[in-house]
């Protein structure tokens, strides 16, 4: 099966909404405002494209190649990232939400999170190593046996991570967020 193939292009305003597209690979383009929400993009490639003010919500991304994607003040929640493919995968998110959003055993070292709504996520063994979580809310997001090691969290807020239960080796953290590390220990800390 070949790909289709866009190259360079801009898409304003399109509605993927509730539909299916396989075996289309776009390089370079650019998603301006459009609506993914529930759809199921099986067997794509996204090669350095950026997604702009879209609803990605619940879209489906199994076997998709996401490589150097960059999602700026999009919706993106409960979309579930460990279904895409391995290779090359890398991602970067700049006010967004990312609410219920799964990235579970997904290798993503270096990854910026900037100013993102990342509520109830899931990092279970994710490789986040060197990762950058800036002013990013962290309520109940789920860190188990995840590598955050040399990881920025001093301006997140809102996460409480089990230090034995993830490597947090050289990650940075605020004196405020240190309650977040502490959380199971009921220690009040003032």
């Amino acid at each position: 099966m070949s790909l289709i193939t866009h190259d360079d292009q801009t898409f304003t305003n399109i509605s993927y909404a509730e539909k299916r597209v396989e075996g289309e690979e776009f390089q370079s383009c650019i998603f301006k405002q459009c609506d993914f929400s529930n759809s199921r993009f099986s067997g794509n490639k996204f090669l350095d494209c950026t997604f702009i003010s879209c609803n990605l919500s619940l879209m489906k991304l199994p076997d998709t190649t996401l490589s150097n994607a960059i999602f700026k003040d999009c919706k993106i929640m409960g979309v579930i990232f460990s279904e895409c493919r391995d290779f090359l995968f890398s991602v970067q998110f700049e006010s967004c939400q990312l609410d219920y959003a799964s990235f579970m055993n997904r290798k993503m070292p270096k990854t910026k999170f900037m100013k993102c709504s990342m509520k109830d996520a899931n990092f279970s063994q994710a490789n986040l190593s060197g990762s950058l979580f800036d002013e990013c809310d962290l309520s109940g997001t789920i860190f188990n046996k995840t590598d955050i090691s040399a990881a920025n969290f001093t301006t997140a807020y809102n996460f409480s991570i089990e230090p034995e239960l993830n490597n947090l080796k050289k990650a940075s953290f605020s004196v405020h967020g240190l309650g977040g590390l502490l959380d199971k220990y009921g220690i009040k800390i003032v």
